[in-house]
């Protein structure tokens, strides 16, 4: 079971997350088409879960080695520079998603310092920026384990 979870936890959470914010949305223009209401806090939940999806959808690429790259030009290298390659490319990841990781967390305690609310529900802003620095990390851990499975097969 742990496998399968450690295997699909980013599937599942972002088809979760992408099925309310599809959902969120579609009531908001019904309402909106059928009435002259609208929900004013549908965009603000949208917004932040798509950031939330992003960042999932991120990780799982990293998992499964499916990030962009310039394939015919790395097949064209030799097996040292696509080792030379792979780990520059894993070392930037780390670097990028690390800054964010750390910033992100700065940022939840400045808004949790400020006791910033939201506007449209009034809840703590930091519900929503808390998932950068923990999707970040669940990202960087991606990496790792994305470079340790290449080591281990020998195949950058």
């Amino acid at each position: 079971m742990l496998s399968l979870l450690n295997r699909f936890l980013e599937e599942i959470l972002g088809a979760v997350l992408l099925a309310a914010m599809a959902a969120i949305a579609f009531v908001n223009v019904a309402v909106r088409y059928l009435s002259n209401f609208s929900f004013a806090w549908s965009e603000e939940m949208t917004v932040n879960l798509f950031v939330w999806v992003v960042l999932l959808g991120s990780s799982a690429v990293f998992r499964d080695g499916g990030h962009l790259s310039m394939s015919l030009l790395f097949n064209a290298l030799g097996t040292r520079a696509r080792w030379a390659c792979h780990f520059l490319g894993a070392a930037f990841g780390l670097c990028f998603f690390g800054a964010l990781c750390y910033y992100g967390c700065l940022e939840v305690l400045d808004e949790i310092d400020l006791e910033v609310t939201s506007e449209s529900l009034g809840i703590p802003v930091w519900w929503y920026t808390l998932c950068t620095p923990a999707l970040s990390a669940l990202v960087m851990l991606r990496i790792v384990q994305s470079s340790a499975r290449a080591l281990r097969s020998g195949r950058p």
